[in-house]
């Protein structure tokens, strides 16, 4: 799934209108449409298959001394002029938005009526390009990055998409969330472009709420920072989602995937998706002991896993340090 295959399936949900997740196939096809059809610029994502593996890294070489790479700016729903703001390669601890409002909220996981649920924080939305699969961008914020945001317990149920992080029981680890399409709105959200960086302390929780209609990922790792591959690009079991796909009926899809790591051959770290009543999850444990319903490189291919979720508000409780 990442990579090769699970940010595939956030850009393809809109393939499938019964079930918010990618085909194993579609995922495939899709990737092969980027390595043979499109002209390779600097700063794309150059794939390559070496002895049946596949590998990715930014294309740096353009032919000439020098150059600029150039993005496109997302259409938003704000009728002024705005801009796509760019991304710190390397985010503080405490960057991204914070809402630090008092709430109305009893339960952080209760639903509001009919969908009246707060835009309060977020930015503008950006419009999706109406492409499909690999090609689909969906809302990745105006100013970029300000579709995910933390939010306070007592806030967390005005908002449509929300998740509660329970920290580890021994250790602060860092978490740090990215849009699948990076600032120059190409596949490069994981190499540096995280938008919200939390510190969680052992038996802390924290909520975030994100925008409808985004697409990506986050990580989490012991320390002070997120482990990376020799390309830059977060090297650590991922927490992958979509959220309200306005493409695919307004579903959402989640999964949890240790490819990344294993592919850079580094330790995976335990992490457990689950809705908050328990009744969809998707998990690995430390060390990938234990495997449900969720990515190693050996799934990579495989299709139907993960959660996925009809449309409407979603409530997921993310465990780090599972064991």
């Amino acid at each position: 799934m990442q990579l090769k295959n699970s940010l595939f399936l956030l850009t393809a949900l809109t393939a499938s209108s019964a079930v918010a997740r990618m085909h194993g196939h579609e995922r495939r096809h899709a990737h092969h449409h980027l390595q043979n059809e499109e002209k390779r610029a600097v700063g794309d994502i150059v794939y390559a298959n070496f002895n049946g593996v596949w590998k990715s890294w930014i294309n740096e070489f353009s032919g000439v001394a020098s150059t600029t790479a150039s993005g496109s700016t997302p259409t938003t729903v704000s009728s002024s002029g705005t801009s796509v703001v760019s991304a710190s390669a390397v985010p503080t601890a405490s960057s991204g938005p914070t809402v630090t409002t008092p709430g109305s909220c009893k339960e952080w996981h209760a639903f509001q009526d009919g969908d009246s649920y707060t835009r309060e924080g977020f930015g503008n939305k950006t419009l999706n390009n109406g492409a499909e699969y690999i090609k689909y961008i969906g809302n990745v914020g105006d100013p970029y990055g300000s579709n995910i945001i933390e939010v306070s317990e007592s806030k967390a149920c005005e908002y449509k998409h929300v998740i509660r992080i329970d920290g580890s029981e021994k250790e602060t680890w860092t978490i740090a969330f990215w849009n699948k399409m990076g600032p120059d709105l190409k596949l490069t959200g994981w190499y540096g472009n995280a938008v919200l960086t939390l510190k969680i302390n052992p038996g802390e929780s924290k909520y975030v709420a994100f925008d409808d209609d985004s697409q990506g990922a986050w990580g989490a790792a012991k320390g002070e920072s997120l482990p990376t591959d020799q390309y830059g690009g977060y090297a650590c079991t991922w927490g992958e989602f979509d959220f309200g796909n306005t493409s695919n009926d307004g579903w959402s899809g989640w999964d949890v995937s240790a490819i990344q790591a294993q592919n850079a051959g580094l330790d995976v770290q335990g992490m457990r998706i689950c809705t908050h009543d328990n009744q969809k999850c998707s998990a690995i444990s430390n060390l990938a002991k234990l495997v449900e319903n969720a990515y190693t490189a050996l799934e990579a291919g495989v299709d139907g896993i993960g959660g996925e979720w009809t449309a409407g508000a979603l409530r997921l409780i993310v465990n780090i340090d599972y064991d």
